[in-house]
């Protein structure tokens, strides 16, 4: 109720009795009330959301409808991008969408898998692009791209210079992990499903901190974003060897809840996703 008040710059008591006489004209109770944990929505909360939420997103079709075909789309579109995947696209991504649709305004939120998921089911973003994470099956998908792991090892590693490697070759030494929500299991998961199980010396949620203590040889790791320098922060040189072991990809994908018809301004920013991730942008 506060996060309401403030995003609509109303006191909190307005936002309240709003909420108290729609529930009274309605006949229905749209939300469980506890003391100091907020509001949770009832079926029927929920059921209003929706149906809200279809209804905005037909107003804004129609608007750009009658501003005509040819117009650049204009108004707010919320987003949601898994963290590690922001640097890689997002930049090229809000450059194509300034400069085709200049009227558009682009917000963007950065999450972590799982919160992606809940920022489309809340309604705080109405696309995401992320991996095929923990994402619900009543969220449509998009592939984009399928992109298998590679092992970041320091220059000086005695396997830099190979064109490829087995995860048997690393399962013994010091590694760096990834330490995201369902990021950490998947890589886990790569060596457990061959009967491995990787010496894990040290976890960071930051992509170039892990990368930053693989180029000072703390270690090794596996990722999947290649970056266009092999240079960290700290100067150091990061060598990826492709990993020749059957590994399961990531998806990387476009991501909208299946009951919600994307609106023109989601599409166009789906339709630059897919040409950045490509590279034909």
């Amino acid at each position: 109720m506060t996060r309401a008040a403030e995003d609509l710059f109303v006191a909190q008591s307005a936002v309240s009795s709003a909420v108290a006489h729609l529930e009274k004209e309605l006949g229905v109770q749209l939300f469980i009330r506890r003391h100091a944990k907020g509001l949770i929505l009832t079926a029927a909360g929920k059921e209003l959301l929706l149906r809200s939420r279809q209804t905005l997103t037909a107003l804004a079709e129609s608007l750009e409808s009658i501003a005509g075909e040819t117009q650049a789309f204009w108004g707010p579109l919320q987003v949601v991008c898994f963290s590690p995947l922001a640097p890689f696209y997002l930049p090229s991504i809000l450059a194509g969408l300034k400069r085709d649709h200049p009227g558009l305004e682009v917000h963007v939120t950065e999450a972590v898998a799982g919160e992606v998921g809940e920022y489309l089911e809340s309604g705080r973003a109405e696309v995401a692009l992320t991996y095929d994470l923990a994402l619900g099956d009543h969220i449509d998908r998009d592939v984009l791209a399928e992109i298998k792991p590679y092992a970041a090892l320091p220059a000086s590693h005695r396997l830099a210079g190979e064109t490829g490697i087995r995860l048997a070759d690393l399962v013994d030494e010091p590694m760096i992990l990834v330490d995201l929500p369902f990021s950490r299991d998947y890589f886990i998961g790569v060596f457990s499903e061959r009967g491995l199980t990787p010496n894990v010396q040290y976890r960071s949620s930051s992509y170039e901190t892990v990368r930053a203590m693989v180029a000072q040889d703390h270690g090794y790791s596996l990722l999947h974003q290649l970056p266009a320098t092999d240079s960290t922060y700290a100067g150091g040189r990061v060598v990826a060897v492709p990993i020749t072991d059957e590994v399961r990809p990531l998806r990387v994908v476009v991501a909208s809840l299946q009951s919600i018809r994307m609106s023109r301004r989601a599409i166009a920013f789906a339709e630059r996703c897919r040409a950045v991730v490509a590279g034909d942008c």
